[in-house]
């Protein structure tokens, strides 16, 4: 017993030395090796995520299961948290209050190379089950290289009785959880980035289900970690969803993306609203980068675009719009002429999911001339994957907003809206738009086909359907449209922010809160 109030108690002092062992500062050999890799250590990632004194860790002292072929003051030294940081915080607490709260989870790569021990597993589950109860938001820092052999201390034969995986994938569509992924990234931990609903990651990642010594096993030959999985790879075929150079910027795009979900803000600048009159070109044929018109509907610097390098021909984003979260979908012309292709069906119909799992209204914008068909389209399985975003669209329980920027031909517009044009809270278009069942010169020449075939010349065949072409787009203007009701409005573009805004705040004020039932997100 201390004879001093002021002195330390011999159980204090020990407990005040354990705690030490588990800051990066007792281990500066690890940190150095981190840092000769380009890396920041899990708890710098933890610590520039969450707001200062936030933090409060869940199992700081736990080891690595391995006492039975290791010293216990070697473990104690050596595998903090058996290499997994976790706890509960604030993000943004400065913009959002009380619903900043959220979960952080971050593999320790400096610790046994960030792999997944018994010690991890139990964490885990307790962390996942407290993110149920308390429907905390979870970001969840996934390097490492899957599960770990070496564990000593419990019986395992299999070890597929771990509920970590069952646990974490039941938390789709009840909570948004965000996976940030540096480095390399394996197996169980790949699952766990897999799972969530959104994947960050960094250049210079290697994600892949198995690594190299499980690709070796099978006998699939020897692969360098970079090449298992590289960004290359995957962001092209779309499994992440926003790329970044670094782990910083992976904080702070992490934090952007989880504002989405903690709910409106005030509202931000506003773009000069008039430039999207001269954003679509007149002629109907020439493309146009759709980004800039989602950035000037946007609240500046309010927008995030996801996965940018699968499907280009359909936009993916979050924004803001007078402070207001919002999903905003929109056809790019710029790829496929922005026509609805399977790989675009499924990164529409997964992103409709996502904001209404999480009550984010959408905004889609439309310019289409329907999907993309023929035999090459449909060696892809386009039956199937083009009624993914109808169906999506047709469970929606979040208000959407269509525009019709200057396109709408087909099923494919159709889909765009949910399914039809009356289908969304208002659909609304630009004063040169055109609508029609199918793209106008097709129509004509597949309704005209036996008056054409008699036409011998072909200059003269070719003016008759270009004229006939010219009466057709007359008549599929969009005020034409509105004058039978197809419409509910036609608008000066300068306008759309304010209709948009307008309808969102009628939708908040007076629409039901959607249904509490579970609904999941599909991870694809």
């Amino acid at each position: 017993m201390a004879d001093s109030d002021d002195a330390i108690r011999d159980d204090l002092a020990e407990l005040l030395r354990r705690r030490r062992l588990t800051e990066d500062a007792a281990r500066p050999d690890a940190v150095a090796r981190r840092r000769t890799a380009g890396g920041r250590t899990a708890r710098e990632n933890v610590a520039d995520l969450v707001d200062p004194g936030s933090f409060v860790e869940y199992g700081r002292f736990a080891i690595a299961a391995q006492r039975q072929r290791r010293e216990l003051a070697d473990l104690i030294e050596r595998t903090p948290a058996d290499g997994l940081v976790a706890g509960t915080a604030r993000v943004n607490g400065d913009r959002f209050g009380e619903r900043a709260a959220c979960a952080v989870l971050s593999y320790d790569y400096t610790v046994l190379a960030g792999t997944q021990g018994a010690l991890g597993h139990r964490k885990k589950d307790r962390l996942f089950e407290l993110i149920e109860r308390m429907r905390l938001p979870a970001v969840f820092f996934a390097e490492g290289g899957g599960g770990r052999p070496g564990d000593t201390d419990h019986p395992v034969v299999s070890a597929l009785d771990v509920r970590a995986f069952a646990l974490w994938a039941g938390l789709s569509g009840i909570v948004p959880r965000i996976a940030v992924v540096a480095g390399r990234c394996f197996a169980g931990n790949a699952v766990i980035a897999g799972c969530s609903d959104l994947i960050v990651a960094t250049e210079d990642v290697s994600l892949g289900m198995g690594g190299p010594a499980m690709i070796a096993g099978g006998g699939l030959g020897e692969v360098a970690p970079g090449d298992v999985g590289p960004i290359a790879m995957q962001a092209a075929n779309g499994v992440i969803d926003v790329v970044v150079a670094d782990e910083a910027e992976a904080v702070a795009v992490t934090k952007r993306l989880l504002g989405y979900f903690q709910g409106a803000t005030p509202p931000g600048p506003v773009p000069d609203q008039t430039r999207l009159r001269q954003l679509v070109p007149e002629r109907e044929r020439r493309a146009y980068k759709v980004a800039p018109i989602v950035e000037t509907l946007a609240d500046e610097g309010s927008v995030t675009f996801l996965r940018e390098r699968f499907a280009p021909e359909l936009v993916t984003a979050f924004a803001r719009i007078e402070g207001r979260p919002v999903g905003v979908i929109a056809n790019n012309t710029m790829a496929m002429a922005g026509a609805i292709t399977s790989d675009a069906s499924d990164k529409g119909a997964r992103f409709m999911q996502l904001c209404d799992a999480f009550s984010i209204p959408l905004v889609s914008l439309v310019d289409t001339p329907g999907y993309m068909v023929g035999p090459q389209a449909e060696a892809t399985g386009l039956v199937r994957h083009a009624s993914r975003l109808l169906v999506a669209g047709a469970a929606l329980r979040v208000p959407l907003v269509a525009v019709i920027l200057r396109r709408a031909y087909g099923l494919g517009a159709q889909a765009m809206m949910a399914g039809s044009l009356h289908e969304p809270l208002l659909t609304v278009a630009w004063p040169g738009a055109h609508l029609g069942p199918m793209g106008l010169e097709g129509a004509v020449r597949l309704g005209l086909r036996k008056e054409l075939e008699a036409i011998a010349d072909e200059t003269e065949r070719e003016q008759r359907v270009r004229d006939v072409t010219a009466a057709a787009q007359e008549n599929a203007r969009a005020l034409n449209a509105a004058t039978l009701f197809e419409l509910d409005d036609v608008i000066d573009p300068a306008e759309t922010r304010a209709v948009i805004a307008a309808t969102l705040a009628a939708a908040a004020a007076h629409t039901p809160a959607p249904a509490t039932d579970r609904r999941f997100v599909d991870t694809w």
